[in-house]
């Protein structure tokens, strides 16, 4: 899905540029919501997996594959502010150091790959979540979520070409081709978001944005008929002498494990995007990026480096920048004021 340089025009590529970074302020900003002290070494690991994730394409038809696009992903595990904030570190990364995505069209991913993807599937998990509770209902709220979210970041970039891409096209056309190729894509997607959602509920259910406060309070009925509501939805608890670090550990070996050696295993089909370029008749609009000739660029390719070495550096380079942007954007406070909480419960005891 990552757009290539040429697709669109100057005007189209700055408008979609100004969205993003307007959307990625207004994350920043809300991220203070959702990010501590504590919480924030999470969302580094979690953009350091999606990249991972999607070094490893998978078949979906004859000739074509798929990967991870991960906002749903993100969205559920570290919440939806800081989903959008990961999502572009991942996507600044890979045009910058491995030419995979084009710099003119950073706007128009980090619009359809990261904005789209994210409130698509965070909108769609919200309501699923409404009415189907415990770590079932979150974990098939999960592959839901990261179902719709793949073929809805797909026609978005089908309208936004049909308003300003390069080469004339037949939106229909290629609308049925993006949604029908990006539809099969979501469903891989949906197992791979399910299977981490319930990987990660198993062992930490606490490290689960989408999974806080869903416990239903207590409903008593009186004889008389009449309900009365006992406590409030209560948030999901650590485990008993569920420390951080083991978990933060455990899930850096497992995303080096996947960027560094299934990497190798990846499918070499194009990506959805890349078939129906071609077979619509566009894919000759790319341009060549900026980077092309850089030791990274095509995942190590370029510079004769294995594409597992070259996964290995991605992963520590999304891993310290985004470890670095959610701990400037985090809540500070918080994490003082359950200390604080904590030490007067220690007193009270």
């Amino acid at each position: 899905m990552h757009v290539p340089d040429g697709f669109f025009n100057v005007a189209t590529s700055v408008s979609a540029g100004a969205v993003a970074a307007a959307g990625v302020a207004v994350c920043l900003r809300g991220a203070r919501r959702e990010l501590d002290d504590r919480t924030a070494p999470m969302a580094g690991l979690v953009a350091a997996f999606i990249f991972a994730v999607q070094m490893l394409n998978f078949p979906v038809a004859a000739g074509t594959s798929g990967h991870l696009l991960g906002g749903a992903l993100a969205a559920i595990l570290v919440g939806p502010y800081t989903g959008v904030l990961c999502m572009a570190v991942v996507l600044l990364v890979q045009a910058v150091f491995f030419a995979d995505g084009g710099l003119t069209a950073l706007g128009v991913n980090v619009t359809i790959m990261g904005l789209v993807t994210v409130l698509a599937g965070w909108a769609v998990f919200r309501v699923v979540t409404g009415f189907a509770r415990g770590k079932g209902g979150v974990t098939a709220a999960a592959f839901l979520a990261a179902l719709v979210s793949v073929p809805a970041s797909a026609l978005v970039f089908t309208l936004l070409f049909w308003i300003g891409g390069t080469a004339p096209i037949s939106v229909g056309a290629v609308a049925a081709a993006m949604g029908g190729v990006h539809l099969l894509i979501g469903i891989g997607e949906g197992v791979i978001t399910a299977v981490t959602v319930g990987a990660v509920l198993a062992v930490r259910p606490d490290l689960v944005y989408g999974a806080r406060n869903l416990a239903k309070p207590l409903v008593l009925r009186g004889a008389d008929g009449e309900s009365t509501t006992v406590g409030a939805p209560e948030p999901v608890a650590a485990p008993a002498g569920g420390r951080l670090k083991p978990f933060l550990l455990g899930g850096v070996g497992v995303t080096l494990l996947l960027a560094g050696l299934v990497s190798f295993f990846a499918s070499p089909d194009p990506d959805g995007l890349e078939a129906v370029a071609e077979n619509q008749g566009f894919g000759g609009q790319e341009g060549e990026h900026a980077f092309s000739g850089w030791a990274l660029a095509d995942y190590g390719e370029v510079g004769d480096i294995p594409v597992g070495i070259a996964g290995i550096i991605g992963v520590g380079l999304v891993l310290l920048i985004a470890g670095a942007v959610a701990f400037a954007a985090r809540n500070r406070d918080a994490a003082r004021n359950r200390d604080a909480a904590g030490n007067r419960d220690g007193v009270r005891a």
